[in-house]
């Protein structure tokens, strides 16, 4: 199977989850061979720290900063919580829930209708804002909002490292947060990039002094391999264009859909997008009806964030985009990645053709 599928299926789901990497695979298991705690001074403990080291560096280096600002964590969502800080937060109206629900969207930044946000000086301690949304794929003027605010801007970066070049040092930001299962890395593993150290109070339970002591407790050096293995490979497909190919790709699989269906709607695609994401509307046609067809048909894709996607209703980011309820309820996510194949596209253009054609012959 391309891309994590399997008995023919066709993975089309990669802003929720990328396949593990065979680098990253063979990196961990590797790992698993190594006995010593990363913090014991002993040959065991300094091959383990090396270990963990390696991949510090490796996650440095794709994400445009010092290794030091690597802080290694169980995931992005942990990596929002260090990144909180004593004062106030105003996040955008179309953030992750991750940073939606830790921050609170009563005074959120409101977005224009590809969702972005203006640039603006700030009123208060920080601005959460991410470099590219997970649904949609519009990608944020992260740089000249950092620029005007005066104040700290944190981003969420999960969806845009490792697929649109990312420079933390020269984006001007505070703190970021980046998962390694997106990057085709292990779950369960990711780092908050922080400059100058910790925003607020950060960690305030036990431990001794991993991570700079800003988030102890012992490495996880297997997923760290992981992670570190996976960054590398990331950081080659920028360089060889491969994202590219995936835009061409997804390009063609949007122009397909609206040779089939004249009331497509596709969200964002007047905006810069991230290559690889196609987030397609029929108003009337619930989204998750189209997902649990396409399932049955063979093709994973998804309504809205993975995170959230057993929920019913409109996407809250969609809604703050100014999408009606009904086209917002339409709306369905189709991720490529780069082992994505042109076949793969052609048999997913075919099916959805299908269900969009019965679902109007049985509305006639």
């Amino acid at each position: 199977m391309t891309g994590g599928a399997h008995r023919g299926r066709v993975y089309l789901d990669w802003n929720a989850t990328a396949p593990l990497r065979p680098e990253a695979r063979a990196a961990m298991i590797a790992a698993m061979d190594l006995v010593g705690n990363p913090s014991s001074v002993h040959a065991e403990g300094r091959a383990a720290r090396a270990v963990v080291e390696t991949a510090r560096d490796r996650v440095a280096q794709l994400v445009g900063c010092d290794r030091a600002a690597v802080v290694f964590t169980s995931g992005a969502t942990e990596a929002v919580a260090l990144a909180t800080p004593k004062g106030r937060v105003r996040c955008s109206a179309v953030e992750h829930d991750a940073v939606a629900l830790r921050f609170g969207l009563d005074d959120a930044l409101a977005v224009d209708g590809d969702g972005r946000v203006t640039p603006q000086a700030a009123d208060c301690a920080m601005i959460a804002v991410m470099a590219a949304q997970n649904e949609t794929g519009v990608i944020q003027p992260v740089a000249e909002i950092a620029a005007a605010a005066g104040a700290d801007v944190f981003c969420d970066a999960v969806q845009a490292v490792g697929r649109i070049p990312f420079e933390f040092g020269a984006l001007g930001l505070r703190a970021a947060a980046i998962s390694a299962h997106k990057l085709g890395g292990p779950k369960g593993v990711g780092a908050a990039i922080l400059r100058d150290g910790l925003p607020g109070d950060g960690w305030t339970g036990g431990g001794w002094g991993q991570e700079g002591r800003i988030r102890p407790g012992t490495h996880n050096v297997i997923g760290a391999a992981g992670f570190g293995a996976a960054a590398a490979a990331a950081r080659r497909d920028l360089e060889d264009g491969v994202w590219e190919r995936v835009r061409a790709l997804r390009d063609q699989l949007e122009a397909r859909l609206a040779d089939a269906a004249t009331d497509a709607l596709f969200i964002g695609a007047g905006a810069p997008r991230l290559p690889n994401t196609a987030c397609v509307a029929v108003p009337g046609w619930r989204a998750e009806t189209q997902v649990m067809q396409l399932d049955l048909a063979g093709f994973a894709v998804s309504a809205g964030a993975a995170c959230s996607s057993g929920k019913t209703g409109p996407s809250r980011a969609l809604r703050a985009m100014g999408l009606d309820e009904a086209t917002a309820a339409g709306a369905i996510r189709v991720s490529l990645g780069p082992t994505t194949t042109e076949d793969e596209i052609a048999r997913f253009c075919a099916a959805w053709t299908a269900l969009y054609a019965r679902r109007r012959a049985h509305a006639a």
